[in-house]
């Protein structure tokens, strides 16, 4: 668990047979976002394990278009091949994970997005560890009709 004494947020983390689970509580903001993000790399590095699940249930108003398209850029740029898989649920995002999701993926990063935890999860569980990246990116494509 991470101290939130200072922070707008608190992320809970729990170690599942292939994947880490973090539940995300607190204030929804771009910077809150930005924040858990690098805080969440950090425990990737140091547990060494880069299969995600991400239980996002920040409090407040949905990020704008402008705030999503940096956050989803920005992290993709700065978490560069550290992650094998990010599955990340956000009900409250709707179209805009959509939005989000190709953002990243564009961007190299492996994510796919979840309207439940139930689902996030049997997605990490049915991808065997080191099934690639290569493998997201296909079934990205294919579920948004791209060649």
């Amino acid at each position: 668990m991470t101290d939130s004494s200072d922070k707008a947020y608190r992320l809970e983390f729990e170690r599942r047979s292939n994947y880490l689970l973090v539940r995300v509580t607190g204030h929804n903001s771009a910077e809150t976002v930005g924040q858990y993000l690098q805080d969440l790399k950090d425990e990737c590095q140091k547990q060494q394990c880069f299969r995600v699940l991400i239980d996002e249930q920040l409090a407040g108003e949905r990020l704008d278009v402008g705030e999503v398209f940096a956050i989803a850029s920005d992290g993709a740029m700065d978490s560069m091949g550290l992650f094998q898989a990010i599955a990340y649920v956000e009900p409250k995002m709707g179209e805009m994970g959509g939005f989000a999701e190709n953002i990243a993926v564009n961007r190299g990063m492996p994510v796919r997005m979840f309207a439940t935890v139930e689902e996030a999860d049997q997605w990490l569980t049915g991808q065997s560890e080191g099934s690639g990246e290569k493998t997201i990116f296909e079934e990205h494509n294919a579920r948004n009709n791209y060649r």
